[in-house]
């Protein structure tokens, strides 16, 4: 399959396909969180975050969180590490690839979007794969078979829900920033009844002439 998006590197600028990413939906947290720590936790730790934390705020059982997405900890209370040994990634990659915590806010998740979607064939590369948005990158293609086995709409989300995962752990606050916003506006909103109300109350005797001042 050949997946077909608008990155393209031209002098300066790169032109990033939108991630549309939505941290409200739950859903694609959760497959977020089981794509990352099956495709890249390998790799890339998140070490800014906690396995329990994850599992609350995704509403995902500590049972289900130790039995299927813990790989390298035993507690779910540790904060989540590359399975990768420093020595061993130098010697494979070169360099120790990064943690991703916070990869999102400071790159955007569109980069992120279309960083994933954009691996292609370069024999020139150690591991045959080179990238349209960081060219030379020491990166493989760790989605290939997800982008050989799947639709490229399928395949399109997938990347989503781990953009969508990377948005949440750069900052997850705004999770509880979005739910105490709406909670205020409502607030404000019933507030701004009882005023208008007891605003009423308080004029009708001065719009009617039942009230006068005291000479």
């Amino acid at each position: 399959m050949v997946i077909s998006f608008n990155a393209t590197a031209g002098g300066a600028g790169i032109h990033l396909d939108p991630a549309n990413t939505d941290i409200t939906d739950e859903a694609s947290l959760q497959r977020g969180a089981q794509s990352f720590m099956n495709y890249c936790s390998g790799c890339h730790s998140i070490e800014l975050m906690r396995y329990n934390r994850i599992a609350k705020d995704l509403n995902i059982s500590e049972a289900d969180m130790a039995n299927n997405l813990m790989f390298n900890a035993e507690k779910t209370g540790s904060t989540i590490f590359s399975s990768m040994p420093d020595d061993g990634a130098k010697e494979w990659f070169g360099t120790t690839p990064p943690d991703l915590s916070l990869t999102a806010r400071a790159r955007g998740t569109d980069w992120v979007y279309t960083y994933l979607k954009g691996f292609y064939a370069d024999d020139s590369r150690p591991y045959g794969v080179n990238n349209h948005v960081l060219e030379n990158a020491s990166m493989p293609d760790v989605l290939w078979q997800l982008k050989q086995d799947k639709s490229e709409r399928a395949f399109n989300q997938d990347v989503r829900d781990i953009t969508n995962f990377l948005d949440y752990v750069a900052e997850p606050v705004k999770l509880i920033r979005y739910e105490i916003g709406a909670k205020v506006l409502g607030f404000l909103f019933i507030l701004f009844i009882l005023a208008y109300l007891l605003k009423k109350e308080y004029w009708k005797d001065v719009k009617y002439g039942k009230w006068r001042a005291k000479d």
